[in-house]
C-alpha cells in the first residue's frame, strides 16, 4: 500500500469515527491553525468572520473548550476599542452588523462595558436604517431599495437578542416586520422557495420589471433566512404578536426545501430548483444551513421528527465530501464564494473556495446542531 492509499484509508476511518461535535472541533481547529485570530480575512468587522465565530461560539458552549472562547475574544478585541468604537467597520452595510452577536457572550462572561458600548453603537443604527417604500431595509447603501434574504441573518438575531438583553422591545417588532416583509415579497407560490432578493422600485439590473424579484433561488441566501429565524426565536418572547406567523413561515420554507434535496448525495444545489441542469452543482454551505435549520426546528418542536431523515442525509452528504491535507487539517470544499444577485449563469459561474469562512461557519453550525439531534432508525 502506498502512502496516498494509506492516507485515504486513515481518512475513511476518521470520517466514520468522528461525531458531529468532533467535526465541529476539527473545523475550528483547522481555521485556528491557518489564521491568527487578529488576521481572519477580510480583516474588518464583517459577517465572514462573524458566521465562522458564531459557529465557534456554539462549539465552545457545547465542549467548554476555552481555546475557542479565547480565540473569539482575541478577534473581537482586535476590532473593538475601550470606548466601544469599532475599527474598520462600514455602518451602511447589514453585513457589518452581524458580528456584533459575539459581543453578548463577551459582555456576559467579562462584564466589560466596552462590549455593551459597542452593541449600543451597532444595533441602534437600525432605527434610522434606509428603507424601501414598504419599510424594508436596504441591504447596503449602494444597493438602494434592495432587500436580500441574507439581510435577515445580518440584522435579525443581533437586534432581537439586544431587545431581550437590554429590555428594548421595539427591536422585536422591527425584526419580525423585516422577516415578514421578506417572505411576503420573495416567496414563490408554486415552489414555496424564496427568491434571493426583491427591489420594490424595480430599478436594479437583476429585478423583474413587473415584480421586482431576483431571477433565481440561490441556495445560501435561502439558508440564512431560516437559520436567522431560529436564532431570533431564541430571544423573541413566546407571546409576541408575530411569533406564530413566523413559525408558519419557517415551517413552510423548510418543508418546501425537502422537495429539492438530491436523493443520491443528500446535498442541495447551488440554484435550488434547477436540479435537472447539467451545469448546476451541489453546494456545501447551503446544505449545511438547511440541515442546521431543519434539525434545530425539530429539536425545538417546530417540525415533526420525521424531518430529521432529511437532516441526517444532508449531514452525511457534506461529510462524504470532506478531505484532509498532509497535516490532517480539514478541507471543506464545494463552497460558493460571496456573491451578489444575478441570473442563473451568474450563480453557476461563481468560484468555489476551500474552507471559505461562509462555508466553515455554516459547517460548524450544522455539526453543533447535529450533535444535539436524535439518531434515526
Amino acid at each position: 500500500m502506498n502512502s496516498s492509499e494509506s492516507r485515504n484509508q486513515d481518512q475513511a476511518i476518521t470520517k466514520e469515527q468522528l461525531t458531529p461535535i468532533q467535526w465541529a472541533q476539527k473545523a475550528c481547529d483547522t481555521l485556528m491553525a491557518n489564521f491568527e485570530a487578529e488576521m481572519l480575512p477580510p480583516e474588518r468587522f464583517h459577517y465572514h468572520q462573524g458566521v465562522f465565530l458564531s459557529g465557534m461560539e456554539k462549539c465552545w458552549r457545547q465542549t467548554k473548550e476555552e481555546k475557542y472562547y479565547e480565540y473569539i475574544k482575541r478577534w473581537v478585541d482586535s476590532h473593538v476599542q475601550d470606548d466601544g468604537t469599532i475599527a474598520k467597520f462600514n455602518s451602511t452595510e447589514l453585513d457589518d452588523i452581524q458580528p456584533g452577536v459575539l459581543l453578548f457572550t463577551l459582555y456576559e462572561q467579562t462584564g466589560d462595558e466596552k462590549y455593551k458600548k459597542a452593541l449600543y453603537k451597532l444595533v441602534p443604527l437600525l432605527q434610522s436604517w434606509k428603507t424601501n417604500p414598504s419599510g424594508g431595509f436596504w441591504h447596503k447603501d449602494y444597493c438602494p431599495n434592495q432587500m436580500w434574504l441574507d439581510g435577515l441573518y445580518m440584522a435579525g438575531p443581533i437586534a432581537v437578542q439586544f431587545g431581550k438583553t437590554f429590555e428594548e422591545s421595539d427591536y422585536f417588532d422591527m425584526m419580525a416586520t423585516q422577516a415578514i416583509l421578506m417572505e411576503q415579497h420573495t416567496k414563490d407560490p408554486n415552489t414555496g422557495l424564496l427568491y434571493h432578493g426583491w427591489d420594490e422600485t424595480k430599478e436594479a439590473d437583476w429585478a423583474d420589471p413587473v415584480t421586482g424579484l431576483a431571477p433565481e433561488f440561490w441556495g445560501r441566501a435561502i439558508g440564512w433566512y431560516p437559520v436567522a429565524l431560529l436564532e431570533m426565536f431564541d430571544h423573541l418572547p413566546e407571546d409576541h404578536q408575530d411569533k406564530q406567523k413566523l413559525v408558519h413561515i419557517l415551517q413552510d420554507l423548510l418543508i418546501a426545501l425537502t422537495n429539492y434535496q438530491d436523493p443520491k448525495s443528500g446535498l442541495w444545489y447551488q440554484v435550488i430548483d434547477k436540479t435537472n441542469l447539467s451545469d448546476n452543482w451541489l453546494e456545501n454551505s447551503c446544505t449545511s444551513l438547511f440541515v442546521q435549520a431543519i434539525a434545530k426546528a425539530v429539536r425545538l418542536g417546530y417540525l415533526d421528527r420525521k424531518y430529521l431523515t432529511y437532516a441526517w442525509k444532508g449531514y452525511q452528504g457534506v461529510i462524504d465530501t470532506l478531505d484532509f491535507d498532509e497535516n490532517n487539517n480539514l478541507l471543506i470544499g464545494n463552497i460558493c464564494i460571496g456573491t451578489g444577485i444575478g441570473d442563473y449563469a451568474h450563480y453557476i459561474a461563481r468560484p468555489t473556495s476551500t474552507n471559505d469562512l461562509h462555508g466553515a461557519g455554516a459547517f460548524i453550525l450544522m455539526c453543533v446542531e447535529m450533535s444535539q439531534a436524535e439518531p434515526i432508525g
